[in-house]
């Protein structure tokens, strides 16, 4: 059984066809003058043996260390380890492995995060940026993943269009006062989503906007949202900007006795993998992630083989072919058409039918 290190799987080929490692060495990595006779006999070998490159070798011949980093806000949120997994499956095609690095919502940590993965050796990093935060140069390519409208923006989801989809469905349903829901007006990919869907329903329907960082600062952490008192002043939909506040929102009404969408309508964002399987499936905007990851990943790679890198911006960050990824409306039982509405016309026709 030979051992799990890359020299002594080397000797190991070496002793077997009674070369010298060095050989064995050319050989697989395709440099100095090997026959091909000997080259094919040394890759067989190496097969049988099981041989895996060492990469932290291969680091020391090249002085790159195929490796990326990933910074994400919050691995705990399900969008981010579905994120991380769009980011590895695109680096691994580009060649690269991914060390991942979670700021927990925090600057400080953020900025550690970024200098930790730098230590490491990384050549380029994916940062997924706390809400309200810039990245700046932090000595490598940096692909950054926020919203369109985050200067030094690499690429992401087009956040502002998936809010007009939204509010369009919604007013398309007959829904005159919407509750939009967010958790944070620091986050500028929220604020995007929350413009979107007022531009959606701009002329249409009266709107209100609950932040829930700010009510829960006054009333403490996991409040109620007070959402059936929204009912009761006539609001008939509520347009979360996350799938995670969406079930907040379907949790609490199914509570208070109130029935989605018979009574009111719920939408999210990020389609999460629960969201076709909650009561009722959630109607929601889906992200391409695998898209975006494959623009961010193909950009930085670009970037750090680039021997005058002027694709990259003067703090580092480098520019994708395509800045935004259009995000797609998937349309479930949450939302329905608003039946008050519906009613208000059918009297009126009625009235005017027997006058």
């Amino acid at each position: 059984m030979t051992s799990g290190r890359a020299g002594a799987n080397l000797t190991a080929i070496a002793s077997a066809l009674g070369v010298s490692a060095a050989t064995v060495s050319n050989a697989l990595s395709g440099k100095g003058r090997v026959s091909n006779e000997l080259s094919e006999k040394i890759r067989l070998k190496a097969g049988e043996l099981g041989y895996v490159p060492s990469v932290a070798g291969r680091a020391l011949r090249t002085g790159k260390s195929g490796v990326l980093g990933l910074v994400l806000p919050d691995i705990a949120n399900p969008l981010f380890p579905q994120i991380a997994q769009a980011i590895e499956k695109a680096a691994d095609k580009a060649g690269y492995g991914v060390l991942i690095a979670d700021s927990h919502g925090d600057v400080a940590k953020q900025t550690d995060a970024i200098n930790r993965l730098i230590e490491r050796g990384v050549e380029g990093m994916v940062v997924v940026p706390r809400r309200g935060t810039r990245i700046g140069n932090v000595g490598c390519p940096v692909a950054v993943i926020d919203s369109p409208s985050t200067p030094g923006n690499t690429v992401a989801a087009d956040h502002w269009d998936g809010g007009v989809q939204i509010g369009r469905h919604l007013a398309q349903l007959c829904h005159r006062k919407v509750v939009i829901i967010g958790n944070n007006p620091d986050s500028n990919v929220q604020n995007d989503r929350v413009g979107g869907i007022r531009s959606g329903l701009s002329g249409v329907a009266e709107t209100e906007t609950l932040w829930i960082a700010s009510l829960e600062k006054q009333n403490g952490a996991g409040c109620p949202l007070g959402v059936a008192a929204k009912v009761l002043q006539g609001f008939t939909a509520f347009a979360a900007v996350s799938d995670l506040h969406a079930l907040r929102v379907l949790t609490e009404l199914q509570q208070g006795g109130i029935t989605v969408p018979e009574q009111v309508s719920v939408t999210g964002f990020d389609d999460l993998i629960w969201a076709p399987v909650v009561t009722p499936a959630l109607t929601t905007i889906r992200m391409d992630m695998l898209r975006i990851a494959d623009l961010a990943i193909t950009a930085l790679v670009r970037s750090i083989d680039a021997e005058n890198p002027a694709d990259r911006t003067a703090t580092g960050g480098v520019v994708a072919d395509i800045s935004k990824v259009a995000m797609e409306l998937v349309i479930r039982h949450s939302s329905g058409p608003n039946k008050k509405t519906q009613t208000s016309k059918k009297t009126s026709t009625a009235g005017e039918l027997t006058s």
